[in-house]
């Protein structure tokens, strides 16, 4: 892969230490770590006062920062910071990256572009777009991803970089790893290199060719669940599940990418989340109402969405509007009790009342499918958040205790390559 650590640079976040740091609150199951400061992450300090950050909710889940540092804290601080910025120049990276993310790049030099052959693309997003590429050393097959700087503004770098913080923080066989970055001191572009995975679940689930086993689901989502225990154990939210950002090689193994919109949880915050995240079809109803309050639990609604899409070959909840899909969950799981839309907070909540109340329609939506699937999407598709459970009580739920259980990934089905490019496609080609 080429090196990306540097010998002489301050302790990596990705450091055995660091990690350990950051999952001291794991040894009880419950509990949720801290994210990250700027001493953890290696950074020399002498003023720990930190940063306030707060998102902005025009910018779908990216932050922006407040400067209060003041008097000579700062200017050991600022100090500091040049030291820092200056060692990472002449790394290689480039000015507006150490300027703007120098925590984030922490302890690692840049790879090379000319290392790459770039092939063809193979994702579009609208931050980024991701290319197969060949490692010209080894041969090794890897997918790169570009990610769209909007105007080199520092809010924009700091949201990339809290992408690739977050990255570095997490290490689990089911959760993308990030391998190195390329750029250069003269850059004016950055790609994250990853391993190269063959499909994601888009591409697989839409194939008209493909028709996914009882055991090759619960494979899949065993794996899914065990890779958002993981983000959410490490205080991790990924704020956008859905099925083309789970992507699975030829191996059978199944890794949660695109960090994107993920955020750190940090329980003493006293500033307000958007709502403004995940794809409508996968987006919680309390999203849709608004809550800036949220928690673990939007990844665990969205997860119930993938589960049950992989079953029925298409998406569960397929709204056009935020309106549309509102109503398409209170059709599906049920409207709440008066009692709820009486006490609710939620700043959108009388807008999306329904005029009729709906019983749920889920078992009978759901009938060819096994009970104990059955059973564990109506939890994680509960309206009220607090009933959805956790990943790891799902884990541990009878749809993964009883037969036919889950079969090994090594051997589930080899498929040509298959994306959600691949699904658009063939979408496009029936019109």
């Amino acid at each position: 892969m080429g090196c990306i650590n540097s010998k002489n640079a301050f302790a990596s976040t990705s450091s055995p230490a660091y990690l350990h740091s950051l999952s001291a609150a794991t040894d009880n199951r419950s509990a949720i770590a801290e994210p990250p400061t700027r001493a953890q992450s290696g950074v020399l300090i002498t003023d720990n006062k930190p940063e306030e950050t707060s998102e902005d909710p025009s910018r779908d889940g990216k932050k922006f920062r407040k400067n209060s540092s003041k008097g000579t804290g700062s200017f050991r601080m600022g100090f500091s910071h040049r030291f820092v910025e200056a060692e990472q120049n002449a790394a290689g990276w480039p000015l507006w990256l150490t300027s703007a993310a120098a925590e984030a790049i922490q302890g690692w030099v840049p790879l090379k572009a000319e290392s790459f052959e770039k092939l063809d693309k193979i994702g579009q997003g609208t931050y980024s777009s991701v290319f197969r590429a060949r490692e010209v050393e080894t041969g090794k097959m890897v997918a790169l991803k570009k990610v769209h700087i909007e105007n080199f503004q520092p809010e924009s770098i700091r949201f990339m970089a809290r992408e690739i913080m977050i990255l570095r923080r997490l290490d689990h066989p089911n959760i993308m790893k990030l391998e190195g970055i390329i750029t250069s001191r003269l850059s004016s572009s950055i790609y994250l290199v990853f391993e190269y995975m063959e499909h994601d679940l888009a591409g697989l689930v839409s194939s008209p060719d493909i028709k996914f086993s009882e055991t090759q689901v619960k494979c899949y989502m065993r794996q899914l669940l065990s890779g958002l225990e993981h983000c959410h154990l490490h205080g991790v939210m990924h704020r956008d599940i859905k099925v083309s950002n789970i992507l699975v090689n030829n191996e059978g193994v199944l890794k949660i990418g695109d960090f994107g919109l993920a955020n750190t949880l940090n329980p003493n915050s006293r500033h307000p989340l958007t709502s403004r995240v995940v794809t409508l079809w996968y987006r919680a109803p309390e999203l849709l109402m608004g809550s800036t309050n949220y928690g673990v639990s939007i990844d665990l609604w969205s997860v119930g969405c993938v589960f049950a899409e992989l079953f029925l070959g298409k998406p569960i909840l397929k709204g056009r509007t935020e309106v549309e899909q509102i109503h398409k969950i209170f059709k599906l799981c049920g409207s709440p009790p008066d009692e709820f839309w009486k006490t609710s907070k939620l700043p959108h909540a009388t807008v999306f009342k329904p005029q009729t109340n709906y019983e749920s329609t889920l078992w009978e939506r759901c009938k060819d499918l096994p009970v104990t699937a059955v059973n564990l999407i109506e939890t994680l598709l509960s309206i009220d958040p607090s009933k959805r459970g956790t990943a790891s009580s799902a884990l541990i739920s009878e749809y993964f205790s009883t037969k036919p259980y889950a079969c090994d990934p090594s051997i589930l089905p080899k498929y040509p390559p298959n994306k959600e490019m691949d699904a658009k496609n063939r979408e496009e080609a029936r019109r």
